[in-house]
């Protein structure tokens, strides 16, 4: 099968297509009275977040989490996320986002560290499952990067081409997955980082989806 001449957006899920930055910032400060730690903003998470997770903590604690705080921190993190999630909702203009790129002919898809089998049913409830050719949640322990499952998702893609695919994402660790597989990559400033965090990865970055998917137009032209 060849590849597809189209553009194509691979879409990241929480902080991006789903706005969950409440109850990320909840569940990372239940996470963190696990450790005696005080409780963080969303402008202090925003500046220091980073991934690996485990090297986010290390910035709080001043060193790296030991293997049993994180288990523990890591269990609390996606209880209280789970629990809270539910009060979140797609981010402004999503729905319509995806209806007009497929409309024109476009391709999308989905990938995530959001695991895998929460992920579906999650997305499938929104009503959206249907504009992605693929969606791809996170396999295997959480807190890592996403370059590996890039390149699997990438892989499992035929029709598409990687020079032709943009990211679109609100974290660092989306451009470095994107440029792993020779795609590109724009930041949304709505989720994780800060704009000044995100700049320093010298992609694009903006401040609504809106423009996300402009600028993904104008960079797989």
């Amino acid at each position: 099968m060849g590849k597809q001449a189209g553009a194509h957006i691979v879409w990241d899920w929480n902080g991006t297509l789903f706005h969950d930055i409440d109850a990320i910032i909840g569940a990372t400060n239940a996470a963190f009275a696990d450790l005696g730690l005080q409780p963080i903003t969303i402008e202090q998470y925003r500046t220091l977040y980073c991934v690996p997770v485990p090297k986010f903590y290390e910035r709080l604690l001043g060193r790296l989490p030991t293997d049993a705080e994180w288990a523990v921190m890591d269990e609390t993190f996606h209880r209280y996320y789970t629990e809270h999630r539910v009060t979140c909702g797609l981010t402004e203009g999503v729905a319509e986002l995806l209806v007009a790129w497929r409309a024109a002919g476009r391709s999308q898809s989905l990938l995530s560290m959001y695991g895998h089998d929460e992920l579906v049913p999650l997305v499938r409830g929104f009503g959206i499952e249907e504009h992605f050719i693929r969606v791809d949640g996170r396999t295997g322990p959480s807190g890592g990067s996403k370059v590996e499952h890039m390149v699997r998702h990438i892989e499992a893609l035929v029709s598409v081409d990687p020079a032709r695919t943009v990211v679109i994402g609100d974290a660092a660790d989306d451009a470095v997955a994107a440029l792993h597989v020779g795609a590109r990559a724009v930041l949304y400033t709505g989720g994780s980082h800060s704009r000044a965090s995100l700049e320093e990865v010298g992609v694009p970055v903006v401040d609504t989806l809106e423009e996300a998917v402009a600028e993904a137009e104008r960079l797989a032209a």
